[in-house]
């Protein structure tokens, strides 16, 4: 990997497990690949930056409605 490609880090589990949507106090599903925490109840995917979930909504990817 060159300089400024990193491996995503892993994000703890205990912290997935009461972690949940902002928006909707639901359940949110982790994209391991994408790194985001998913809430489909409120459409929106929360990135995960270092390690770290950023649960701000004005954050928040869009997800696209079938």
């Amino acid at each position: 990997m060159s300089e400024n490609q990193t491996a995503p880090r892993e994000v703890d589990p205990k912290l997935l497990e009461i972690l949940v949507c902002p928006v909707t106090r639901g359940p949110l599903t982790y994209d391991r690949k994408a790194q985001e925490l998913v809430s489909d109840s409120a459409g929106l995917a929360y990135p995960i930056r270092d390690g770290i979930p950023i649960m701000l909504p004005d954050e928040a990817r869009k997800l696209e409605r079938d």
